[in-house]
């Protein structure tokens, strides 16, 4: 196993992995999400079950943080040996004849994507930590709602959120059906597997966009 990691179809396999446990886990963020657009209250229960379950918080959570950190790194070193890789310009300048624009520019949108995890760390997750491991103040499972609608308030902040989960759409555009492909996926449901990655990759940056959206203009 650890041969066959090594090897470059072994990493892309990794790559691929990682990718898609990613993927599950934006899903899932998701589906809690949009209950705040409709639901204070299922929103609270939801967010407080995830903060508060031993599961979720001792062992799926540092898997995920381990995911996200194993997939950049990852993802750059791949890149890196690309480059390399790409030895005569003609390469370079025919780069995109058999080639989209987002494949060649996946590092760039995994760079914004990165310093957007990097905020919304910054935002959530560190206050999160702050809150029930250093200052130990008393579970409220009523304030995730009003956590939440804060972060919105500032349009520039809603900006950049929106315009970081543009570029990941394009990473994902390429990344979702790359990523199936990488793990086999049988040439049979190529199609199915476009159509199915569109989807995903368009319609979950759009429902976290409606989401920062909807709770700016409801604190107007």
């Amino acid at each position: 196993m650890k041969n066959f990691i090594a090897t470059s179809i072994g990493k892309k396999f990794a790559m691929a992995l990682s990718a898609i446990f990613l993927m599950v886990f934006l899903l899932q963020h998701f589906l809690i999400n949009i209950t705040s657009v409709f639901s204070a209250d299922i929103f609270n229960f939801l967010s407080h079950f995830m903060g508060t379950n031993p599961l979720v918080q001792f062992i799926l959570q540092p898997i995920l943080i381990a995911g996200v950190i194993f997939h950049f790194v990852m993802g750059f070193y791949l890149e890196f040996q690309n480059r390399k890789a790409s030895k005569y310009e003609y390469q370079k300048v025919r780069g995109g004849a058999n080639s989209t624009w987002m494949s060649r520019n996946m590092i760039w949108s995994g760079l914004v994507i990165l310093s957007f995890l990097v905020l919304h760390f910054i935002d959530f997750w560190f206050p999160e930590m702050n809150y029930k491991y250093v200052e130990f103040l008393p579970e409220d499972p009523n304030r995730y709602y009003e956590e939440l609608v804060h972060k919105f308030e500032n349009p520039i902040r809603v900006l950049f959120y929106c315009v970081s989960f543009i570029l990941l759409a394009l990473h994902l555009l390429h990344g979702f059906s790359s990523s199936l492909k990488s793990m086999g996926t049988n040439k049979t449901y190529v199609s199915a597997v476009k159509n199915l990655s569109n989807i995903y990759a368009i319609g979950i940056p759009a429902g976290f966009c409606f989401i920062a959206i909807f709770h700016l203009l409801s604190n107007l």
